[in-house]
């Protein structure tokens, strides 16, 4: 169930509140409005949060099953997508409703575990090409509009809370801005079972550090730490663990007065090294096709990985 805050408790914890809400109409209309419509959404793989003060959309990964990178997560993903660029489409885009769009997880000790691996094993031992297009192309569509910011005037961010593995760690990656907890784990264990990660990460990864580097991780299969993945300057900011939302708030109210500039030199940054869709695509596309040319001993070890996430995600319930 969503939870959303009220405009009631808008006006009261506001800086300036209005007289009347005939007085501010952005409390009156869009606020309101963006309230309501999230309220009425339907997620069955989210759970979605509203911040008005300072005009944030949270958005948790709440499985119910293995927390992986699912069809119903990325469809529940990319419906909030859509219902906000609907919402943003009549506001004025000087005041929009949204200012930033977060990511997070509501998993104790995981962010979320990558791609999901039994259905991968299963389509390509029945060489199902077609579905595994598909997959990969609705994991893409929500990378990249995260990505590009719903071609909005927004910030979008992930705070990494536990585990974000493979297609996990990809989907922190797309994020303008990615805050990790202390206990952090990033990896992309792919090369294990002899694929890569084929959704973003090499895009993403190389756009923000050197692109050597980039290949080392992606062939290293190892495992790193948030510090670590701070210094390399992969993640922007490492918060104490259980602080992670809290010091992304923090840093929302210290920067307030700096948002137009801080959001346009994320634009700034898609210009000048831009990440297209059909890159995207073009990547997917040698995805399936080495999916297609691994053996059954790489299968079986991508099966035996998938139930170690079972059995992990057995002793949370």
């Amino acid at each position: 169930m969503n939870s959303l805050t009220s405009i009631a408790d808008y006006r009261h914890k506001a800086e300036v509140a209005p007289a009347t809400e005939a007085d501010h109409p952005f409390v009156r209309t869009d606020l309101e409005r963006l309230k309501l419509r999230l309220e009425a959404e339907p997620f069955e793989e989210l759970t979605v949060e509203y911040d008005p003060h300072e005009r944030i959309v949270w958005y948790f990964m709440n499985p119910s099953a293995r927390p992986s990178v699912t069809q119903g997560l990325m469809r529940d993903a990319r419906r909030l997508q859509r219902l906000i660029q609907s919402i943003c489409e009549d506001c004025d885009p000087a005041d929009l409703p949204v200012r930033y769009l977060a990511v997070s997880s509501r998993i104790p000790g995981i962010f979320n575990l990558g791609g999901d691996l039994s259905l991968f094993a299963s389509l390509i031992r029945s060489r199902d090409r077609d579905a595994l297009v598909r997959y990969a192309r609705g994991s893409i569509d929500v990378v990249h509009a995260n990505a590009t910011n719903l071609d909005l005037p927004i910030v979008t961010a992930s705070v990494v809370q536990g585990d974000a593995l493979g297609g996990g760690f990809e989907a922190a990656l797309s994020s303008n801005f990615i805050v990790a907890e202390k206990s952090a784990k990033f990896g992309l264990p792919e090369v294990l079972f002899n694929l890569f990660p084929g959704m973003g990460a090499y895009s993403f990864l190389a756009r923000r550090i050197d692109p050597a580097e980039a290949e080392k991780m992606l062939l290293s299969g190892r495992i790193y730490t948030a510090d670590e993945l701070y210094e390399k300057g992969v993640v922007d900011m490492v918060a104490e663990d259980g602080q992670g939302e809290q010091a992304f708030l923090d840093h929302v109210i210290k920067h307030g007065r700096q948002f137009v500039s801080h959001r346009s030199i994320y634009k700034v940054r898609g210009i000048v090294n831009p990440i297209s869709y059909d890159e995207l695509v073009r990547v997917t596309d040698v995805w399936v096709d080495a999916a297609l040319a691994i053996s059954e001993e790489d299968l079986s070890r991508m099966e035996r990985l998938a139930a170690a996430q079972d059995r992990r995600w057995a002793k949370k319930g």
